[in-house]
């Protein structure tokens, strides 16, 4: 994968440059090149795939998708600031992404979800971890009422905020993408290579363009808020559709943040099989739609901000098996001062941290029965420890088995 500072240096189709910020905010910093399309939250291993087939394309072709793309400068320039305080990386070749899903009402297409109050929070964050020599991919979900220790961060006015301690989402709320990952970086200790920022049209967008994804429901759905009514059995969701069923809380599941993260992370699964089929990759009239949504949707770092890097990455990844790619949420228990918050559920939390810095394997537990957040796995060998097992799911599962 190339990290090349001149990948990321070109302003192909007169790109320019972000504003000084925090980085992608709601207040239009870092937004510069952000079209009407953007792409949700977690399929950044789905564009990966997808962009296998850019090289092969005609120049104007070419220089179109990637002039799609927004650099977030902003983010760049504040993490600079604070790189002698960053992690370092520990395992040469792996690398971690962080996607961030925005709530923001900002901008025509999301403002009918929604008052625009000027700020937004990050709806769904994910710690995407690529195994060095790109044996397998975990994605780790952030749970966005965890209590955490927000560092002081640059707001969007040019002013910078006390560290405090709140729930995680007010991260982003406070310093755009800069502030919520040197958060994720300090409750980890995981160095954030990437991180690709997306919005509620962004996402309907991308699932749009592969036709729809397929979900199973075991009930009817009903849900006026999340303007969603459904039929039970396997449906096939458009992006309106897929939307509220990803945000919806009182009609799917037990209302709970955790039963909504569940059901995100199966639906990515879906999306990642549905985008990396040959129906997609090998059709070029279906492909096209689905480049210009994927990289009209990116806010990235500079790192990511070319088809070239993207393309280096997707080259190390089209080998993975549905079943290497793994979806959990970071372990976690009812916050001790709150019932209604989150807090890191140790020595569990810490175990998973470690074997992604280290790049060691993450097993997950596929039984949707399971209550645990972790458990020893496995019988006394005469090994140190035995490998630790998280609840969670990969993308070879069907949701309707």
């Amino acid at each position: 994968m190339s990290d090349s500072a001149g990948a990321s240096s070109a302003q192909p189709g007169g790109r320019r440059a972000l504003g000084p910020g925090a980085g992608s905010s709601a207040s239009g910093r870092g937004r510069a090149r952000r079209r009407r399309r953007r792409w949700a939250c977690g399929t950044g291993l789905a564009v990966a795939l997808v962009l296998l087939a850019a090289a092969g394309a005609g120049w104007a072709v070419y220089r179109k998708l990637e002039g799609n793309i927004t650099p977030d400068e902003a983010a760049a320039a504040e993490l600079a600031r604070y790189e002698e305080e960053r992690p370092a990386a520990l395992a040469e070749g792996a690398r971690n992404i962080l996607l961030i899903g925005s709530d923001s009402r900002s901008g025509d297409e999301n403002r009918r979800y929604g008052r625009d109050a000027g700020t937004e929070r990050s709806d769904t964050v994910i710690l995407l971890h690529l195994s060095a020599g790109r044996r397998g991919a975990t994605a780790v979900s952030v749970p966005r009422d965890l209590m955490v220790d927000v560092p002081g961060c640059r707001r969007p006015d040019g002013s910078r905020s006390e560290p405090m301690f709140t729930m995680f989402n007010s991260a982003f709320a406070l310093g755009g993408s800069a502030c919520t990952i040197r958060t994720v970086e300090k409750l980890t200790d995981i160095r954030v290579d990437h991180h690709v920022v997306v919005d509620f049209a962004g996402f309907k967008d991308m699932v749009d363009a592969v036709d729809g994804v397929e979900v199973c429901l075991r009930e009817p759905v009903d849900d006026e808020d999340a303007e969603l009514k459904l039929p039970a059995g396997r449906v096939t969701l458009n992006g309106e559709q897929a939307l509220g069923y990803v945000r919806a809380r009182k009609t799917l599941g037990d209302g709970s943040d955790t039963s909504r993260m569940e059901r995100q992370q199966r639906f990515l699964g879906a999306l990642v099989n549905k985008v990396s089929g040959n129906d997609v990759l090998l059709n070029p009239v279906k492909l096209y739609p689905v480049l210009d949504a994927a990289t009209s949707s990116l806010t990235t770092d500079p790192g990511l901000a070319s088809l070239r890097s993207l393309y280096d990455l997707a080259r190390g990844l089209r080998e993975i098996p549905t079943e290497g790619v793994r979806f959990l949420t970071v372990p976690r228990e009812p916050y001790a001062g709150n019932a209604d918050r989150d807090q890191l559920a140790q020595p569990a939390a810490e175990k998973l941290f470690e074997r992604l810095r280290r790049d060691a394997p993450v097993q997950v537990d596929t039984d949707s029965d399971t209550k645990a957040t972790e458990r020893e796995s496995g019988k006394p060998s005469g090994r140190a420890s035995p490998t630790p097992t998280f609840s969670g799911n990969t993308a070879a599962e069907d949701t309707c088995a």
